[in-house]
């Protein structure tokens, strides 16, 4: 990979570390190539327990920085000679990942660490290093995003407040590597790409696309602004001079009987709805004693099944007409309505304006995350102003491997497209042979073949010869029948060359040479009709 002559077209572009190449070529790249031990600090930290391991990527000989276990926090951090500049210029950030056994809860994303305080160490790097942007895959439950979140000083508050892109793109779901650039722009745009197509543009300084924005609202409520007690909210009240009806009853049920009911013809009166069980017995190890007096458990009535009803037979409820409920009221417009109540807006006395975000400077780059899969692999990490060398790192580092996975997912779906195919034409033969095995004719054998198919589907890799087999086997049976009339073939003849073709069945530990032999065998010996009995005739 010749990219040290196009780098050097950076010269004077950007003032960034590259490892393993000279400050003239203005970027930062890890290709993990090496073993990361000695330029890379894994955390000491005792919530840091998995193992990072330099490891190709499944199907090339491209290394990568492994997560190799699963359920575990991982953090690992590279510091770099001197702070980047990512203010006032275009900056792109990029690196490839694969996913390579899915992610269904984790994060795969790089911490471009700001400076850090005085007397810090790398080995303790952990989720509290304060950091300048976050970029990359994050996903479980209900998240599933690409993360670009950034933290901006507030110059009147001195805080540093993280601000997140709403709406970042999807995750893809699969096991591919793909590879994630975020575009930085000196006109305050900013462009996520996965795998070179741009899935999301936004505004810096747009109140819509972060959360919380990055310049605060102007105006905010009073917290100490409070209600005053005679504020009346209410926007209608009950009427004051209304009166309740002097025939309103609030007393009468919802429901009354309906007098006009008529208990139906046949009603069983004195029959209960259930009966005990007259199968039902004691249990010969019950003790009354410890366990009570013994009862059968009830069934229902047979005879009520036979009438419209069982038992004391009670007139249905119907709504009762009279039915008014509890009087209240009715309303009319409030005249002491005052509205809503919101408390005064004032000042934001954090309120600043700025023309551009103010990034602080990347001191270091860093993975730390939880994730519930391992097999995450991430390559390629690159910092540079100029996005013709991001294009070109993407097509030299990333695309060709990316082009090998497809083509071997796509050749994987065509053998088991394949698979599939002739596994239903095997469990089409086998149904096949199993009907008829059910022919009347084959009655005194069908036990015998039944077992042979069983064994065949059990044993996939002697289903031809099992197929072949149980075809020469019914064969020979009806040519036998036909040239013997309605005489039979003697069954253990016949049974004889059943038994050969299970016998094959439980003998996987031969040589494939063998098994081709004998099934040559009983395929010649199903094949040459029976030898006839001597009779007084023919002698």
């Amino acid at each position: 990979m010749q990219v040290n002559a196009v780098f050097g077209l950076l010269f004077g572009c950007c003032v960034f570390y590259k490892i393993q190449a000279s400050a003239s070529d203005a970027i930062f790249y890890e290709p993990f190539d090496d073993p990361f031990d000695g330029r890379w600090v894994v955390s000491e930290n005792d919530d840091y327990k998995g193992v990072w391991k330099h490891a190709k990527s499944e199907g090339h000989d491209d290394y990568g920085l492994l997560v190799s276990e699963k359920a575990r926090k991982y953090a690992i951090v590279k510091e770099l000679n001197e702070n980047l500049n990512i203010k006032s210029q275009k900056v792109i950030l990029q690196y490839d990942v694969r996913l390579q056994n899915e992610l269904e809860c984790g994060g795969a994303y790089l911490k471009f660490l700001r400076q850090q305080s005085t007397g810090w160490k790398p080995q303790e790097f952990d989720n509290n290093s304060p950091y300048s942007i976050m970029f990359g895959p994050d996903k479980c439950g209900n998240t599933n995003k690409v993360h670009f979140i950034f933290k901006h000083k507030n110059p009147k508050s001195g805080e540093y407040v993280e601000h997140h892109l709403k709406d970042p793109p999807s995750v893809p779901s699969d096991k591919f590597s793909h590879v994630y650039t975020a575009v930085l722009q000196p006109d305050n745009i900013l462009r996520i790409l996965i795998d070179g197509k741009e899935e999301k543009k936004t505004y810096f300084l747009s109140e819509k696309d972060f959360d919380p924005p990055l310049i605060p609202t102007k105006m905010i409520p009073d917290l100490d602004d409070k209600k005053p007690e005679d504020w009346d909210e209410r926007a209608k009240i009950p009427d004051p001079e209304a009166v309740k009806p002097g025939d309103w009853d609030e007393d009468a049920p919802a429901e009354i009987e309906d007098d006009e009911a008529v208990k139906p013809e046949g009603w069983l009166d004195d029959e209960p709805e259930e009966i005990e069980d007259p199968e039902a017995s004691k249990p010969e190890d019950w003790d009354e004693e410890e366990d009570g007096e013994w009862e059968a458990p009830k069934v229902a009535n047979p005879k009520c099944a036979e009438a419209p009803g069982c038992g004391k037979w009670r007139r249905p409820m119907k709504s009762n007409p009279a039915y008014k409920g509890k009087w209240h009221a009715p309303l009319i417009e409030n005249p002491n309505y005052n509205g809503i109540w919101k408390p005064q807006q004032i000042q934001n006395p954090h309120y600043f304006e700025v023309a551009e975000p103010n990034f602080e400077p990347i001191s270091a780059v860093g993975i730390e995350i939880w994730t519930m899969q391992d097999g995450i692999l991430f390559d390629n990490i690159l910092i540079t102003c100029d996005e013709n060398v991001a294009d070109l790192y993407r097509e030299t580092t990333w695309k060709a491997k990316f082009e090998v996975e497809k083509a071997k997912h796509k050749a994987e779906k065509a053998v088991a497209a394949s698979s599939d195919f002739f596994t239903r034409i095997r469990k089409g033969l086998f149904g096949l042979l199993y009907k008829i095995a059910d022919i009347p004719f084959l009655n005194a054998y069908k036990s015998k073949i039944i077992e042979v198919l069983k064994r065949g589907e059990e044993q996939p890799n002697i289903t031809v010869g099992i197929l072949f087999s149980i075809f020469f086997i019914i064969l020979t049976i009806v040519v036998t029948t036909l040239s013997g009339g309605k005489e039979k073939p003697p069954a253990n003849v016949t049974q004889g060359k059943i038994g050969m073709a299970a016998a094959q069945t439980s003998n996987n530990q031969r040589s494939t040479k063998e098994k081709e032999s004998e099934t040559k065998k009983a395929t010649a010996t199903a094949a040459a009709p029976p030898r006839r009995k001597s009779t007084r005739r023919d002698a």
